[in-house]
């Protein structure tokens, strides 16, 4: 309720509890409708998304293969960040795999290209109940959070998902080849939906930080104390995603990853200043 009377506050007017939820209940559908909507497009659409997008990560021509492996004879690497082209036949072991699979890849591509509008929304909700000192500083704040979700959805599609499917697709267990992989495409579906949606969420760390930072939780002294610790873990990570143990493969992951936390750390530096700033004013 308290959320509630802030609304009322903020706003100069009396609203009822009946009042919010119908606020709430159009954000909601709102949102929903929004990610029908792009669902319904990218359902009619399905034949084009399928080739050209889903399937980008296993094709062997995809722009990921390419660019790597110009890297690396660009910096005369040789070949050690050439991956081998995947070498799988995705296979559906249902009547009706192939079509709740269609829709399953329209319904999360609706989530991901709707996701600016439905947060929107909630902001848009969440906003009136705000004070205007934790209002400061939050102008750019949709920009800011569609930037790094598409931003780690990219890297999720673009970097991690041809490293992790080369990987699992290559790993053999045992030395005679007695077992074929010969995945379903609702699996492959699924471990590169969680890749998308997972980068996509992990890449909100400066929001978050910066979040977190403007309510108090963390400081900078205390991510900078944590650098060393951050860096151990983020180097298991990349060696565990990485489809080879050549340093050059765990740097390409590594890279992005560290910079985002140093990135989250000047972001949490820069609310600490502004925090403090604010507190200077109110008093």
């Amino acid at each position: 309720m308290a959320i509630f009377d802030r609304f009322n506050k903020n706003e100069g007017s009396e609203m009822s509890f009946i009042d919010h939820l119908e606020v709430l209940r159009g954000t909601i559908v709102r949102s929903l409708g929004a990610i029908l909507i792009t669902t319904l497009v990218i359902f009619i659409y399905r034949d084009w998304v399928m080739d050209n997008v889903i399937m980008g990560p296993i094709y062997p021509d995809f722009i990921t293969y390419r660019a790597f492996c110009n890297l690396s004879h660009y910096l005369h690497l040789g070949d050690s960040l050439c991956m081998p082209p995947v070498k799988v036949t995705l296979q559906s072991t249902t009547f009706g795999g192939q079509f709740l699979s269609s829709i399953s890849m329209s319904f999360v591509g609706g989530i991901i290209v709707a996701f600016p509008f439905v947060f929107w929304q909630v902001w848009s909700f969440v906003k009136p109940a705000l004070k205007e000192k934790e209002l400061k500083n939050t102008k750019f704040m949709i920009f800011f959070v569609s930037f790094f979700f598409f931003l780690g959805a990219a890297f999720g599609f673009f970097v991690l998902g041809p490293f992790t499917f080369n990987f699992l697709a290559s790993f053999q267990l045992g030395t005679k080849g007695t077992i074929t992989t010969i995945p379903t495409f609702a699996d492959y579906l699924d471990n590169l939906t969680n890749l998308i949606l997972g980068c996509g969420i992990a890449f909100e760390m400066p929001v978050i930080v910066f979040l977190l930072t403007k309510i108090g939780l963390i400081t900078p002294k205390f991510l900078t104390t944590t650098r060393k610790y951050a860096v151990v873990v983020i180097l298991i990570v990349a060696a565990f995603i990485t489809p080879s143990p050549d340093w050059y493969s765990q740097t390409i992951v590594f890279i992005p990853l560290y910079t985002l936390f140093e990135f989250s750390i000047l972001v949490s530096k820069w609310a600490h200043k502004s925090v403090k700033q604010a507190d200077e004013e109110w008093d």
